[in-house]
């Protein structure tokens, strides 16, 4: 079914039993993207970024309405290109620094802080695979403000890194055929990255424009949470590919790497922003909405000593997630700067570590601002649910448990995580 541009709602309601709306998506010509100078700038920028985004989050979930003026200001601000490299322009900033910008902005609406999270994947997967010419033309892109989305999961398959989209040589390019699922930020991309194999099964990833023929952007997500990353499929039928937009990804496991722990720890950046937000709105809530319980002897709910214990838990449980995000992203700093198998392994084990708190403190704070807040915060109008929501759907991305065991077995028995992209 065909679609325009102008059309910039989601859904406001679960589709029924009908075909999914199919877009060409929201990518909107822009003027040039400021550049963002260094480290200090990513964060002050993104902290005024995310009191904008806060503002109508929301309202934006409870309309499922997409994000689209909001990933404007996104690009607009330059933040999209701080990972790029000095040599090429950019800020090259700390991985520190990446982690607090998309904790900032996912405490303010956690659906703006995961559109991105596969722009600063594919990002980093043309740092380490990209040629010369290659790197030069795609980050000029993201210094101008262009987004990435991601073509990467499947479903139906034997497991997740079961993939069977094709990439196959034709003429002097290639020929792309597939149906992707869960395509994270591929609705308002410039540029959708493509994951596939080739004639020789190995791994690569294809750079797409935006509307290129063959290629079909279905608006079909219908998660619980994260509502408005519009996280649909991607039909891929024949897209012509040229050889100079595809990147040998299969080549970023041959040694030591950071890929894996790159991408998870901007993931657990946004378990901890959803955190932190419903630590603030619970707080604020009772505050000020919250009537005292009978027997507390008190005139104000937020002096019981009761709820003053279940804050004070919750909040050593949110600071312990943001100390052991800091305590991540240093380790993959200090990777970078001397890669070795030892110092990879390190760096994916303090981020395994990191994401598995992180999870399970989103869930229990979100879940326990019901708790403090009384009957009335459960009312739908209030939304104060979406919290609970957006951690319950973002923390299935990918099991706590195996990170468990592979955390288990490097401290135990010394045994080095595997390589790749999940850890």
């Amino acid at each position: 079914m065909a679609s325009t541009t102008d059309d910039v709602t989601l859904r406001t309601e679960l589709p029924a039993a009908r075909p999914a709306p199919t877009r060409t998506g929201y990518a909107d010509h822009r003027e040039d993207a400021a550049v963002i100078d260094d480290d200090a700038q990513a964060v002050l920028v993104a902290r005024e970024l995310a009191v904008e985004f806060a503002a109508g989050a929301a309202e934006r979930d409870a309309e499922r309405r997409a994000p689209v003026a909001e990933l404007a200001r996104l690009s607009a601000s330059g933040l999209l290109g701080i990972t790029v490299p000095a040599v090429y322009g950019g800020a090259d900033v700390a991985a520190q620094t990446l982690a607090e910008v998309v904790r900032l902005l996912a405490s303010a609406d956690p659906n703006i802080a995961q559109i991105p999270q596969s722009h600063f994947t594919y990002v980093n997967v043309l740092r380490q695979q990209g040629s010369d010419e290659q790197q030069r033309f795609f980050f000029a892109e993201i210094l101008a403000g262009r987004r990435f989305g991601n073509a990467q999961s499947e479903a139906g398959t034997r497991h997740v890194q079961d993939y069977r989209t094709r990439l196959t040589a034709d003429g002097g390019g290639f020929l792309l055929t597939g149906v992707k699922h869960y395509s994270t930020g591929a609705l308002f991309a410039d540029w959708i990255p493509v994951l596939a194999r080739g004639d020789d099964e190995k791994l690569y990833v294809a750079y797409v424009p935006a509307g290129a023929p063959g290629m079909t952007i279905r608006d079909d997500w219908t998660g619980m949470g994260q509502r408005t990353t519009a996280s649909g499929t991607v039909e891929l039928d024949r897209v012509r590919v040229p050889a100079d937009r595809v990147v040998p990804h299969h080549l970023t496991f041959t040694g030591p790497q950071l890929h894996g722990a790159y991408s998870q720890l901007v993931h657990t950046a946004i378990d901890a922003g959803i955190a932190r937000a419903a630590l603030d709105e619970a707080g604020e809530f009772v505050r000020t909405r919250t009537r005292p319980w009978a027997e507390s002897g008190v005139d104000r709910a937020a002096d019981d000593p009761l709820l003053i214990q279940r804050f004070g838990e919750l909040a050593v449980q949110v600071r312990a997630t943001e100390a052991l995000l800091v305590d991540a992203a240093r380790a993959i700093d200090t990777a970078r700067a001397a890669l070795t198998e030892d110092s990879a392994a390190a760096a994916s084990i303090a981020v395994a570590v990191a994401k598995a708190f992180a999870d399970g403190t989103a869930i229990e704070v979100t879940s326990a601002l019901f708790e403090v807040g009384g009957t009335r915060s459960s009312l739908d109008p209030l939304n104060l649910h979406r919290h609970w929501r957006n951690a319950r759907t973002h923390t299935l991305h990918d099991p706590v448990r195996w990170k468990l065991q592979h955390i288990g077995r490097y401290v135990l028995n010394g045994t080095r995580p595997p390589r790749h992209g999940l850890i």
